[in-house]
C-alpha cells in the first residue's frame, strides 16, 4: 500500500467514526449518581453548597441569603489515551488489527467518568472533606441551631458503621443510599472538555521519522467532587431489610440549619454486584417469602455497579 495524504485522511476518518460509535454505545452509570456541571475555567468554586433556598412571606424588602463563608472548589484534571500505528503495518495494509483497539478507546472514553472520577468518590468520601470541612461520609457533620449557620451545632451522621476486622476494615460489603430526586445531587461530575479524538498523521511528523509510527488518541478534561452530604448515607451493616429501613428513616430525619426539615426522599440504593441479590429481595419483591406484603417494596431503585467492585 502506498501511503498518501488522502489515504491517511480516509483511514483516520474511519477510525474517528469507530471511536465515536463505541463511545456513544458504551453503558455508563455515573449519571445515575452525579450531576453534570459544565466548566469553562481551570476550576469551579461551589460557594452555594450548604444553601437550601426556601420561600418566605414578602414583608418589607427582600431578604438576600449570602453564600456561606466556606466554599468548595474542584480543579480540573487532564486525561489521555494514546495508540501508535506502525508505519510498516500501514504500508503492508495490515490495519484491521487496530479497529478493535480504537473501539476500545471509545468505550474507555465513555466510562472514564465512572472509573476515574465519580465512583472513586464513594470510598474517598471517608477521608476527603466536603463543603462543611468534614469528610463527606462522617458522623460529625455540624448542623446549627439558627438558619443563618450560627448558634450551637449538633453533630449529624451520614455513615452507619458495622463490624470490623482486626485491622479496622469493614467485614461487610459497603452499600449506599442516595436521594437523587433533587436538582442538586450528592456527587458532581465537572466536565471541562468532553473526550475528543485526535491524530498525528503528517508524513513529516517527528514520531513517524524517529519511531516509525503514526499516533492517535483521545483527550478529556474534568474532575469529580462532592455535592450535598445530606443526600447520601453509607453503611457497613449487613444489607438486610431492617438495616435498610434504619438508614432510610435516618436520612428522612435530616434537617437543615435552624431545624428546618429538608424533605429527604432516598431513591437509589447503590451497591457492588455482590449485594445485588439482597438489594433486589429487599426492594423489588412485592411479597415476602413467608407471606405478606413487603413494606420496603419499591422504596428505592437498585444500582449494582461494577465500579464499586
Amino acid at each position: 500500500m502506498i501511503i498518501t495524504p488522502q489515504g491517511l485522511k480516509a483511514l483516520f476518518t474511519n477510525y474517528r467514526q469507530e471511536f465515536q460509535g463505541a463511545l456513544n454505545a458504551a453503558p455508563s452509570d455515573w449519571n445515575k449518581v452525579a450531576m453534570p456541571v459544565p466548566s469553562t475555567t481551570r476550576s469551579n468554586t461551589y460557594g452555594w453548597l450548604g444553601q437550601f433556598p426556601r420561600f418566605r412571606e414578602w414583608i418589607g424588602d427582600r431578604v438576600i441569603n449570602d453564600m456561606k463563608a466556606q466554599s468548595y472548589a474542584i480543579e480540573n484534571k487532564t486525561f489521555e489515551s494514546t495508540v501508535g500505528i506502525s508505519r510498516d503495518d500501514m504500508e503492508d495494509d495490515n490495519l484491521g488489527i487496530y479497529s478493535p483497539m480504537v473501539q476500545e478507546m471509545g468505550r474507555a472514553a465513555a466510562t472514564f467518568p465512572d472509573e476515574e472520577l465519580v465512583f472513586p468518590l464513594f470510598p474517598m468520601g471517608f477521608s476527603t472533606a466536603c463543603y462543611d470541612g468534614q469528610n463527606f461520609f462522617d458522623t460529625e457533620h455540624p448542623v446549627y441551631a439558627k438558619a443563618d449557620g450560627t448558634g450551637t451545632a449538633t453533630s449529624v451522621s451520614n455513615y452507619t458503621a458495622g463490624p470490623t476486622d482486626s485491622n479496622g476494615d469493614p467485614t461487610n460489603p459497603r452499600w449506599y443510599l442516595l436521594d437523587m430526586s433533587r436538582a442538586i445531587k450528592p456527587f458532581i461530575y465537572q466536565r471541562r472538555e468532553a473526550p475528543n479524538f485526535q491524530q498525528m498523521t503528517a508524513m513529516n511528523d517527528e514520531a513517524v521519522f524517529t519511531s516509525n509510527q503514526f499516533r492517535m488518541g483521545a483527550r478529556a478534561r474534568g474532575n469529580g467532587g462532592f455535592g450535598l452530604w445530606q443526600l447520601a448515607h453509607a453503611s457497613d451493616l449487613e444489607l438486610t431489610a431492617d438495616n435498610f429501613r434504619q438508614v432510610y428513616d435516618e436520612m428522612r430525619e435530616v434537617k437543615a440549619d435552624g431545624g428546618r426539615p429538608l424533605g429527604i426522599r432516598p431513591t437509589l440504593l447503590v451497591c457492588p454486584p455482590s449485594l445485588e441479590k439482597q438489594a433486589e429481595q429487599i426492594l423489588k419483591t412485592a411479597t415476602l417469602s413467608g407471606g405478606g406484603g413487603n413494606v420496603n417494596y419499591n422504596k428505592a431503585d437498585v444500582l449494582a455497579t461494577p465500579w464499586l467492585g
